[in-house]
C-alpha cells in the first residue's frame, strides 16, 4: 500500500510541477460561473465560497474536486467519510497516514482547491480530538465543523487556541442536539473566540425557524454557513431547489451578513438530484453571486 500511495504522491506532485504557470490563472470554462484571476462578488466581503464534498458523496473525493472546480469554486469542505479515490480506498479521515495526507494535499494543490473546512465529525475522546486538531492543521484547514459531546469542550477550546484552528457547532434538525442556535450560543459562552458556529439554512427552515433571526442570535460567534435553499418551511421531507428560488430570502441573508460584518466560508450543498448536482451548485453560486451584486446595487 505504502507503494502505491508513493507512486500516485510522483504522479500527482509531477502533474502539478509540469503545469504551465499560466494555465493556474487560466479561467476554467463553466455553463455558469468560471475560475478567474478577476474578484468574485463574494471577495470584497470576505467570503470565501465553496462547496461541501457531502454533497457529491456518490462519487470519490478526488472526484468531487473535478466537480466542484467545475462549479467556479476554489474550497472545499472536506466530508470525513468520503472515500479518497484513484484506487486509494481509505476514507478522508482524520487518523489518515502522513503519507496519505501528502497524496491529497498534492491533489489538492493541483486543482487549486483550499479545503478550508472540514466535517460534520465529532471524536469521542481526548486523543482523537488532537489527532483531529493536528490533521486540520497539516491540512489548512481553518474551520471544523463539529457537533460536540459538551464534556469536551474545555478542551476543544484549550486545541483551538494551540493550533489556531476555529470549531464550528454545527445544526442538524430539530429534535437534534443543536438544532435550536441559542443552544448553540450557550454552549459556546466562556470558551476561546476561535469556538463558535456553523449555521445550516437548509436544517433551521427544516426545523421551522426563520434563518435570518437565527443569524442574528449568532452574531459576533458565526465562523461558517452551511448553505441551501428548500421548496417548504418546517418540514423534513423539504429538498434543495436553486438557490434565490426556494424559501430563503437571499437578499435578507445577504444583508444581514454583511451587516455582521461576517468574515469566514460558506460550503455549498445540494442534498438532492444526488448524480447530477453540480450544475444544480453551479446554478446556485451563479445565482448567489448575482444577488450580491444586486444588493449592491450593481
Amino acid at each position: 500500500m505504502k507503494k502505491n500511495l508513493y507512486a500516485l504522491f510522483l504522479a500527482v506532485a509531477f502533474s502539478a510541477c509540469s503545469k504551465p504557470a499560466s494555465n493556474e490563472t487560466t479561467e476554467i470554462a463553466s455553463s455558469h460561473t468560471t475560475h478567474s484571476t478577476h474578484a468574485l462578488p463574494e471577495d470584497a466581503l470576505g467570503w470565501d465560497l465553496g462547496a461541501g464534498s457531502y454533497s457529491f458523496k456518490l462519487f470519490t473525493f478526488f472526484e468531487a474536486l473535478d466537480k466542484i472546480d467545475s462549479c467556479g469554486l476554489s474550497n472545499v469542505e472536506g466530508f470525513p467519510s468520503h472515500t479518497i479515490g484513484e484506487g486509494i480506498e481509505e476514507k478522508l479521515d482524520y487518523r489518515m497516514t502522513p503519507e496519505l495526507r501528502e497524496v491529497v494535499l498534492a491533489r489538492l494543490q493541483q486543482k487549486g482547491i483550499k479545503m478550508n473546512a472540514y466535517g460534520v465529525t465529532s471524536p469521542d475522546n481526548e486523543a482523537d480530538w488532537r489527532k483531529l486538531f493536528e490533521f486540520a492543521k497539516a491540512m489548512g484547514v481553518e474551520t471544523i465543523s463539529s457537533e460536540p459531546d459538551e464534556k469536551f469542550m474545555p478542551l476543544i477550546s484549550q486545541l483551538c487556541d494551540e493550533f489556531e484552528v476555529n470549531l464550528a457547532i454545527h445544526n442538524h434538525a430539530a429534535p437534534t442536539k443543536y438544532w435550536d442556535p441559542k443552544t448553540v450560543l450557550a454552549t459556546i459562552q466562556g470558551y476561546s473566540p476561535r469556538v463558535g458556529a456553523c449555521a445550516d439554512i437548509g436544517h433551521w427552515i427544516r426545523s421551522g425557524l426563520d434563518p435570518i433571526e437565527s443569524l442574528k442570535v449568532l452574531e459576533g460567534r458565526l465562523f461558517h454557513l452551511h448553505m441551501k435553499d428548500l421548496t417548504e418551511r418546517n418540514k423534513k421531507e423539504a429538498h434543495d431547489v436553486h438557490w434565490g428560488t426556494g424559501v430563503v430570502d437571499l437578499d435578507a441573508l445577504i444583508g444581514e451578513l454583511k451587516r455582521q460584518k461576517f468574515k469566514g466560508s460558506i460550503s455549498a450543498e445540494y442534498e438532492y438530484n444526488w448524480e447530477r448536482n453540480a450544475e444544480d451548485i453551479a446554478v446556485s453560486i451563479s445565482n448567489f453571486r448575482k444577488a450580491i451584486l444586486a444588493h449592491n446595487g450593481q
